[in-house]
């Protein structure tokens, strides 16, 4: 590509920038669309935070807060003379621009409101106490590290461990319920809030629609899944299948939607849905590619197979039958 014939060059621009590189080897490993899609459009063009909120106050939108959960935990993100800096900035639109300084932001992804109205303290404990969330990995896959702009932090055992042990059973529950439970472990609110905020940024824990919403949007998902899981016979491209419960989009590999065609087929064991996602394979002469290397003949195509709808049964199964997938 051009840009490494350019860097190759040694340009006096990658002298002053050597973070560009790396940034450009990254670019490469990611999904051609995506690139076309984030990059490649005609109106592209970086701007400071605080100029696109002086182009959308005219629209009456305020800012209301990051849609990626682990920015709003300074802990992981933020030095303590940069927490103590930020605080001391009144104007809330300078201090994003700051902030966005103080982590080298590259992308934000931010909720922004119009007509806003704050909830008292009273109201606004009540709503986050009522707001459900439901644990969507195993829960012994559950990693307790994150990541953050400080690099990798570990989270503490005495209150992690309670609040995910409460949602193993992958059942959706509210924050007060889980507040109860955990109660008696010295866990206060603002620990357990933290804490969902961290596993939710990290992809462990989703927020859940209301109980009256899943019913009417299931029928909806159901179609939209059983076409997505019939083109998965022919493609990979599209990796996620709806869920009602939460109301987006979950990673659901071709393979493993595979398996759940052959599962609302009739095929009741992994052997079976594993030898039905064989025979789609075999019929456009497709082998699986493992570590790097093709399987070339059927046993090892069928026994790596049967090995991931076995752990697909096991570990991905029971959460996708909580999230109304399954």
């Amino acid at each position: 590509m051009f840009a490494e014939k350019l860097l190759a060059a040694n340009p006096a621009y990658a002298r002053a920038n050597p973070d560009v590189p790396e940034r450009i080897k990254k670019i490469k490993e990611q999904n051609r669309n995506y690139l076309a899609h984030e990059y490649f459009n005609r109106d592209w063009l970086p701007m400071p935070f605080a100029r696109m909120a002086e182009w959308l106050t005219p629209a009456k939108l305020s800012y209301a807060c990051s849609a990626h959960y682990l920015d709003q935990i300074d802990a992981v993100n933020l030095r303590p003379e940069q927490q103590t800096l930020l605080k001391e900035l009144p104007d809330p639109m300078f201090r994003e621009t700051v902030r966005d300084f103080c982590v080298n932001q590259q992308f934000r992804r931010d909720y922004w409101v119009k007509g806003a109205r704050r909830l008292s303290v009273m109201e606004q404990g009540e709503a986050v106490r009522g707001q459900r969330v439901i644990l969507v990995q195993p829960r012994a896959d559950v990693s307790l590290k994150v990541t953050g702009s400080l690099g990798e932090a570990t989270m503490q055992d005495a209150v992690y461990i309670p609040i995910l042990d409460t949602l193993a059973d992958h059942r959706p529950k509210a924050l007060a319920q889980i507040e109860r439970s955990v109660k008696e472990k010295g866990i206060g609110f603002a620990q357990l809030l933290q804490a969902v905020m961290v596993l939710t940024g990290s992809g462990a824990l989703l927020a859940i629609q209301d109980e009256a919403t899943t019913p009417k949007a299931k029928k909806y998902t159901d179609k939209l899944n059983a076409f997505l899981m019939n083109k998965a016979r022919s493609s990979g491209d599209i990796s996620y299948l709806a869920s009602p419960v939460t109301g987006g989009g979950i990673t659901v590999g071709r393979f493993q939607q595979l398996f759940l065609l052959a599962k609302s087929q009739g095929k009741k064991q992994p052997a079976e849905w594993a030898e039905f996602a064989w025979q789609v394979l075999v019929q456009q002469a497709q082998r699986i590619v493992k570590e790097g290397k093709t399987l070339e003949n059927a046993e090892e195509n069928l026994a790596e197979l049967t090995a991931q709808a076995n752990t697909f049964a096991e570990k991905q199964l029971p959460i996708l039958k909580a999230l109304g997938i399954a």
